[in-house]
């Protein structure tokens, strides 16, 4: 058996001892069987119709053409020949013999004198049948055809007398000629008679091969089934496999964001606490004047307090300890946020 044209399900089966694949590889070899007989049959049948259209009926016709025309033959040489056997009468080229001797002869001569190969000469007549001969080229003889209603052959040699016997057995052998084509009229006609009853006969195996055919239906069907069923598994089991493997990802990119947000929290407050607010330049002035205690550092910081101060530089420092702040409160709440998810 070719592995090749085994599934997947009929090696397992093969291996494993399944009597479905047993069962199913001896019901091929019967269904092939079956399908061959069936194909036979069908050949049979189809011969049978031509036959009963086309091969029978032009035998039948043939052989009722051929009964016709000896009967006719046989009518017309019991007319023509004489009931006494001495009595002769043949007629050889333009002249009438009745001797038989010397109609004989001058057979043999007109004979002779046909040159063209396979052409038919009419050179007498005899008993009312037309005398015609040719020469057959292929085995170098001479033939004589006596037409009537039909052509009937006989070969033509050197002796006289001969070639008169051969005449009139020709003659003479048409009745068992006709009898001989009635028989096979009755032949054919049986046959077919027999052909139009055979025609119709349905296959003998028709109940037997439709029963194995569902049988086998169904053992593909349940191979088929075990075949996909081993298919399915192995897909759930892949499934599987991938719903873990991303549900282990998810879990992984769930703890990330919350352990870099409660490191980045860290960083602030450590940023916040290390952070030292700048001097105003206001009270700078203002304590170098004190320590100083001259004329020039007063007058300086009576210039200096005339000069508006610069704002831009306070928003920003307020800004930047709300800043502080608020990262502070939301680094508090993702804590605890954390705490409530753990």
């Amino acid at each position: 058996m070719d592995e090749a044209a085994l599934t997947y399900a009929e090696v397992k089966a093969l291996a494993t001892g399944n009597t479905y694949i047993r069962e199913k590889m001896d019901l091929d070899v019967q269904v092939s069987k079956l399908k061959l007989m069936k194909a036979n049959h069908t050949s049979q049948i189809y011969r049978l119709e031509d036959n009963i259209t086309q091969h029978y009926p032009q035998q039948i016709a043939t052989l009722k053409e051929r009964i016709d025309g000896l009967t006719a033959d046989i009518q017309t040489a019991k007319e023509n020949l004489p009931e006494d056997k001495e009595q002769f009468s043949m007629k050889v080229g333009n002249k009438l013999y009745t001797d038989k001797k010397e109609a004989g002869t001058a057979l043999v001569e007109m004979c002779k004198e046909v040159k063209s190969a396979n052409a038919s000469v009419t050179i007498g007549e005899y008993a009312g049948f037309k005398m015609a001969v040719s020469f057959d080229s292929l085995n170098h003889k001479f033939v004589m055809n006596l037409k009537g209603q039909l052509s009937h052959n006989l070969e033509v040699g050197a002796d006289p007398f001969g070639n008169i016997t051969r005449i009139n057995h020709a003659l003479e052998a048409m009745p068992k000629e006709l009898d001989n084509a009635k028989v096979k009229l009755e032949n054919v006609e049986r046959q077919l008679e027999t052909a139009k009853a055979e025609v119709t006969k349905p296959f003998a195996q028709e109940a037997e091969l439709k029963e194995k055919l569902d049988r086998l239906s169904a053992l593909n069907a349940l191979l088929n089934m075990d075949e996909t069923g081993s298919d399915v598994q192995v897909e759930n089991e892949v499934s599987e496999q991938s719903e873990a493997d991303s549900f282990g990802h998810d879990d992984q990119r769930a703890e990330q964001p919350q352990a870099d947000t409660l490191g980045h929290s860290d960083q602030r407050k450590e940023q916040a606490a290390a952070y030292s607010p700048p001097v105003p330049m206001e009270n700078a002035r203002h304590n170098h004047a004190a320590e100083n205690n001259s004329s020039h550092g007063l007058k300086l910081v009576a210039g200096t307090a005339d000069k508006p101060a610069k704002a831009s530089l306070k928003e920003k420092l307020a800004a930047y300890k709300e800043q502080v702040a608020g990262a502070e409160n939301t680094g508090t709440d993702k804590t605890k946020g954390k705490e409530a998810v753990i």
